[in-house]
């Protein structure tokens, strides 16, 4: 007797949270009224708002709904790949922790996850816990995820465009990443960054210990002296306290702006050469008018 893979039983698809949520939107999905959501989960819901966010391409294509139309407020662990291409408009919060795969493909979404207030008053530092699987946001392509806590391993791996803060990685962090910010406020496991190409990571480093855990072969590192990028780095904490309560970017943010000299900038050498030379075209095209007018 052959085992049973595609049935409804074996699947469970007549079970899927995303059901619920997508009658739960209805309204959002007809005409962009904002909804809230709230709901229980465990780690047999896989891949939650993947089919909402299907919902949303249908009707909308890519440019999805204005940030924060759809918000669905969940307590307890999610399954794997939760919040997989999620769409722009979803606001997944999560008060508890996730699975291996969370964000992958993120496509403007919007995750948050922070440990439940309960197991914090019980003794948790969610800076020193892991509270996302491995491979978080592995071929993200738009969105922000804020993590109160670790993550695992291949976090950010093939990023593009997604925005994110995390409080400490495992190995291989952003490896093959191509775009994106990645901002991490602990410590990260060996070859972080191999095969950068694309992007900016900011690593806040007291003890000095990063630089012989990031594969250097594609990157370098700088420190963060630029006005507007330190304006932007500091808004990626604000809004990590905002998000997810985190009082390690509590705690920079009071002492701002001593923390920058222990902050690294990760900065691919194919990324910065490109910066300079599209800067470069910039300047030259705006001498052009002046030098034509002096003639």
């Amino acid at each position: 007797m052959s085992q049973d893979h595609f049935s409804k039983f074996a699947t469970g698809l007549d079970s899927i949270l995303d059901h619920e949520l997508i009658v739960a939107a209805e309204q959002a999905l007809k005409d962009g009224t904002p909804v809230t959501i709230d709901a229980s989960i465990n780690n047999l819901n896989r891949c939650v708002g993947t089919m909402l966010s299907n919902e949303i391409s249908k009707r909308y294509g890519a440019a999805g709904l204005p940030d924060g139309t759809i918000t669905v407020n969940l307590k307890g662990q999610t399954g794997q790949s939760f919040g997989f291409t999620l769409a722009k408009g979803v606001t997944l919060n999560v008060s508890g922790d996730a699975n291996d795969g969370c964000g992958k493909g993120l496509s403007g979404g919007e995750i948050y996850v922070t440990p439940q207030p309960s197991t914090i008053a019980a003794g948790l530092v969610p800076e020193d816990n892991v509270v996302v699987g491995n491979v978080a946001l592995y071929g993200a392509t738009s969105g922000r995820a804020f993590f109160r806590g670790k993550a695992g391993e291949r976090f950010c791996v093939r990023n593009s465009g997604a925005i994110t803060v995390v409080e400490g990685m495992g190995d291989h962090g952003c490896e093959y990443m191509t775009g994106g910010r990645v901002v991490c406020l602990g410590e990260t496991g060996i070859n972080f960054g191999a095969g950068m190409s694309g992007g900016i990571a900011y690593m806040y480093d007291p003890n000095s210990t990063f630089a012989g855990k990031c594969n250097m072969e594609m990157v370098g590192l700088e420190e963060v002296g630029d006005a507007e990028e330190i304006a932007t780095l500091k808004g990626y904490l604000e809004s990590h306290v905002q998000h997810t309560g985190s009082t390690v970017a509590a705690n920079l943010l009071a002492q701002w702006p001593a923390p920058l000299k222990s902050f690294i900038k990760v900065m691919p050498h194919d990324y910065k050469r490109v910066l300079l030379e599209r800067a470069a075209a910039a300047d030259a095209a705006a001498a052009e008018p002046i030098a034509a007018s002096a003639a």
